[in-house]
């Protein structure tokens, strides 16, 4: 019987062609900023992934260690903070989290929207050690609070108004759309308000949902940035697969780069006990979030081989307008996710 690493190893040699030509694209992919893409367009393709496989390889590997690395697990701290016997204990747990949700915060994206998740859960922490300091000193029994909890059953859509919608009363009803239509889209509300309701409770579930969908949503935003290319490099008449191949590079480097920022994260955590390690990382850390951007530009203008002054108006342009995408693309996994988990 074959060895169960030898199957694995035939099916990413067969899939994503994961052999000595990995160690020799990851190296200029990440060091030298337009290479790969210069060497792909001379022809010289043998020696290295082709750009397709090394996006696909790169984005699933990234975001599934995204995804085991990081950990909104409010609902144990909620249980510790409920069965806490002491004020001071309560405010313990609560600033340790409070802290860490910060820093998580601080380093999500603005434009993320990964950011409402972090936020909800700061408060419902901030709330729930509130409730519990209340009740052991005295102001509130813990019966109340559990009554309060429970009050209404009905449903409220969360976030569009302070008054509830009962689909059953005012389903969705959009004027040319078949009735079919208007059923499916009540039905997906709903089912969007119990995750949100369920996400408040849990925010890993929605964390999981994002993630998983955040492969997808860059697949097919990547014909996109490759058609801002082209349009931006007009004159230059360029054919569109050129523009494809930059922004499947581009893409895969960012992708590299989130997840060595990830790993070395996980490092600081496990040995945060070692100063000069956690120095280390944070420099690292630091250094690779200032390469991200500037080795886009560097690419940029390797590549397309303009003057310093168009290059980066150019640049300033595709960030902004594909930055737009970006976040309407990732708002667009949210509700999708809401709707689907």
């Amino acid at each position: 019987m074959r060895q169960f690493s030898s199957i694995v190893g035939d099916f990413f040699d067969t899939l994503l062609a994961l052999d000595s030509r990995l160690t020799r694209t990851l190296g200029p992919l990440v060091s030298r900023p337009g290479y790969l893409t210069a060497e792909y367009l001379a022809g010289r393709r043998v020696r290295y992934v082709s750009p397709v496989r090394l996006f696909i390889f790169l984005c699933l590997t990234t975001f599934f260690i995204v995804q085991l690395s990081s950990d909104w697990d409010i609902n144990v701290i909620s249980s510790q903070i409920a069965k806490a016997e002491s004020v001071e204990e309560v405010q313990r747990l609560r600033d340790q989290t409070l802290h860490e949700l910060r820093q998580a915060i601080e380093e999500s994206d603005e434009n993320s929207p990964a950011l409402d998740a972090l936020k909800i859960a700061e408060t419902e922490v901030r709330q729930q050690a509130e409730e519990r300091i209340a009740v052991l000193q005295g102001k509130v029994p813990a019966v109340e609070l559990s009554e309060q909890a429970s009050i209404s059953g009905e449903f409220c859509l969360v976030g569009l108004s302070d008054s509830c919608w009962d689909p059953r009363v005012q389903p969705v009803n959009i004027a040319g759309l078949p009735a079919a239509v208007n059923d499916w889209l009540t039905a997906r509300a709903v089912r969007a308000n119990d995750n949100i309701k369920v996400m408040k409770e849990d925010p890993n579930r929605f964390k999981d949902a994002f993630l998983s969908a955040i492969p997808a949503t860059l697949f097919l935003l990547l014909p996109l940035f490759a058609l801002i290319l082209w349009l931006l490099y007009l004159f230059q008449r360029r054919l569109y697969m050129e523009h494809l191949i930059v922004a499947l590079h581009s893409h895969a480097f960012l992708c590299l780069a989130v997840l060595l920022v990830t790993l070395l994260i996980d490092i600081q955590e496990w040995l945060q006990a070692y100063s000069i390690i956690d120095s280390l990382c944070s420099w690292a850390i630091l250094l690779l979030c200032l390469w991200m951007p500037l080795y886009l530009l560097l690419m940029q203008k390797r590549v397309y081989a303009q003057g310093w002054a168009m290059t980066l108006v150019k640049f300033y342009v595709l960030g902004v307008i594909y930055s737009l995408l970006l976040a309407f693309g990732a708002t667009l996994t949210v509700l999708t996710s809401l709707a689907w988990m």
